[in-house]
């Protein structure tokens, strides 16, 4: 280069504090590095409340250790316990970790039996980071393993190896077995959960057929596989028996159900990949691509997927995950050596199933009806569809009903990042959507503001997601109108009033999902905003409102329960003065801040087989007005409002 400066290089100057030189270059160590950045490893991390927070990920990365070993073909139990809702225990009746490199395994980063796939063939773990990231993120680790009649344990906190033992004999059978305690200073105030635990052993026993787990002294154990959890997931009744298919290193199970959309449940190597990836597009296309071609019709994919509930399972050598959460399969192979994921699964469903429909013509009859009807219904809407699309960009929604978030607005990030990092709170007419839009986080808070109360849509058509411009606006704002896969946020909040009314569209919404896109609630996109119903200040000492909740000098409290309004009323004593919140739009600005911050308090909504969705239904939302107005009267409480001001 001959430029010539306009300045002298020795003109240029920093600030003190600004000054770049060796000593500001660090190298974090691996515990450190990890305390830092722990969303790296195991993904958000949470309370518990959720069941994809991260102290699930520390349990999971420690029994995925465990069922590589069942994998393999050593150890048919696992043992897992929970004391006190925050420690946990694992066992397992595998080989052992070698005594030697005990210590290593949990402390060493890149460090692992699985980088030869002799040893680990198909398994989940391939980093060698995953029980490094547990130790490094919990209070209390614990790593013992016996082999062969020798054991060894090793105690760390935080990472740190505080206490060792020598290799010594012992009488206990082969296996590993890992304690540890997650840090409350980065999982605040967390408590594992029974039924989100459940959830993530039902799924390793599915995927393993003939594996025991034990959890707190519950057996659970899967014989038919996928068969079983379609089974138990499904909220709907087959329309036919469940295709159950095998082959090596594969299985998939399918049905279809009366209600709109699609369900799938997608795994890797025992991994629940709840993002999908190239198996699953392999999949979805190859059994379209099947069907259409066994009824030797023009039928649309979308016409033979409507409705259908699915799982595919697939085992693939050093499989390519797109997070360390590994909830997404980026792998184009099933290995070095193998064909690609398509054309695998692709020649598998399209020799299994083809067979098996020839075998069972009862059931490619109802198949073939139910796609039958789906394409009249289809060819039905067209216009209507047509004409709602032409509709809702005219409202011009950005305006109108849906303050966005920047991340959409200004396409700054990924699509990953955007579904993972985005909500929308579903509030109640303009009061309190304007409440939320002043005080959100416009990068990551989108807005969708209601007008009156939405339809009633149990048992209705699929033209209500058209011909109603609520629900129009809605699904397009969402961008649900081809299944949840293109779902613009990854939590949507319903965010209505405390009150009767409130409850009732709170109500209407969940029906409206249920009825149309109940896969959006059962993969956990759905959550009720929690807001306070009291709001309990010391009047001689609270000059003014603030603006967090439970505010360190304790004049404000802010009561989500009568529970806690009377223990804030004993607590302020005399000088108690109380508020009765009975609408978002009552809550200042000021105050909102803190109730959809950092402490956002979210009930998900949930949807199990047990739950008995269609009755529910029917009974509170259908036709039967007498029978509810006689459970009404006979369940009606007076609320006693003597001591709101």
């Amino acid at each position: 280069m001959n430029e010539e400066l306009d300045f002298e290089p020795d003109d240029i100057s920093a600030p003190a504090d600004l000054i770049y030189t060796e000593d500001e270059i660090r190298t974090l160590d691996w515990k450190e590095h990890i305390r830092r950045r722990p969303g790296m490893y195991i993904g958000k991390l949470g309370n518990g409340e959720d069941n994809d927070d991260g102290i699930y990920v520390l349990l999971k990365e420690v029994l995925d250790n465990a069922v590589d070993e069942y994998m393999m073909g050593f150890g048919r139990q696992i043992t897992v316990d929970i004391i006190g809702a925050r420690e946990v225990a694992v066992r397992d009746y595998g080989r052992g970790v070698p005594l030697g490199k005990l210590i290593d395994v949990a402390s060493k980063m890149n460090t692992g039996g699985k980088y030869d796939s002799k040893a680990f063939k198909k398994s989940v773990g391939l980093n060698g980071v995953g029980i490094k990231a547990v130790n490094a993120l919990s209070t209390e680790f614990e790593i013992r393993s016996v082999r062969d009649g020798m054991g060894k344990t090793a105690r760390f906190a935080m990472g740190e190896l505080i206490e060792e033992t020598d290799i010594m004999p012992t009488d206990e059978p082969n296996g590993t077995f890992v304690r540890f305690v997650p840090d409350d200073s980065i999982f605040r105030n967390y408590a594992f959960r029974d039924d989100h635990v459940e959830t993530l052993i039902k799924n390793y026993t599915f995927l393993n057929t003939g594996l025991a787990i034990v959890f707190n002294g519950k057996k659970f154990i899967s014989r038919h596989g996928l068969l079983d959890l379609l089974s138990q997931v499904m909220s709907h009744d087959p329309l036919y028996p469940i295709i159950h298919l095998k082959g090596d290193d594969i299985e998939v199970a399918i049905t279809h159900a009366n209600q709109y959309g699609e369900e799938y449940y997608s795994f890797v190597n025992g991994q629940h990949t709840t993002q999908g990836g190239t198996h699953l597009t392999a999949f979805k296309e190859s059994v379209s691509r099947t069907l259409k071609d066994y009824f030797g019709r023009n039928f649309e994919y979308s016409d033979i997927r409507n409705g259908m509930v699915a799982a595919v399972a697939i085992k693939v050598e050093e499989p390519v995950f797109e997070s360390q959460t590994k909830t997404r399969l980026g792998s184009r192979d099933v290995g070095p050596d193998g064909p690609t994921v398509a054309k695998f699964i692709g020649d598998f469903i399209k020799k299994e199933l083809d067979d098996y429909l020839h075998r069972n013509l009862e059931v490619a009859e109802v198949i073939l009806k139910k796609v039958q009807e789906s394409e009249r219904d289809r060819k039905a809407m067209a216009g209507i569809t047509k004409i709602a699309r032409e509709k809702a960009k005219k409202v011009s929604l950005h305006n109108r009903k849906l303050i966005d978030c920047n991340i959409h607005l200004n396409d700054s990030r990924g699509v990953e990042e955007k579904k993972l990092a985005s909500s929308i709170f579903l509030t109640e007419g303009d009061s309190a959507g304007g409440s939320i839009t002043k005080v959100r986080d416009a990068d990551t808070q989108a807005v969708f503001m209601l007008r009156g109360k939405p339809l009633n849509t149990y048992g209705a058509t699929q033209r209500v997601l058209y011909e109603n411009e609520e629900f129009n606006l809605l699904q397009a704002a969402l961008n649900l109108e081809d299944g949840i896969d293109g779902l613009r946020y990854n939590n949507v909040i319903i965010a209505t009033d405390a009150d009767v009314d409130g409850m009732h569209i709170r109500l209407l919404l969940i029906t409206f999902f249920l009825q149309y896109f109940p896969d959006l609630i059962k993969k956990g996109h759905v959550y009720v905003l929690q807001t306070p119903l009291f709001r309990v200040r010391n009047k001689l000492t609270s000059k003014r409102v603030k603006s967090k909740k439970n505010g360190p000098d304790d004049d404000t409290i802010y009561c989500y329960s009568d529970e806690e309004r009377i223990a804030a009323i004993n607590k302020m004593g005399a000088n108690a003065e109380i508020t009765r919140f009975k609408g978002l739009g009552e809550i200042s600005p000021d105050e909102f801040r803190g109730f959809i911050g950092p402490d956002i308090r979210l009930d998900r909504v949930t949807l199990r087989k047990e739950d008995g969705v269609d009755e529910l239904l029917e009974f509170y939302m259908g036709k039967n007005t007498p029978e509810r107005q006689n459970f009404i009267i006979d369940n009606l409480v007076i609320e006693d409002d003597s001591q709101i001001s």
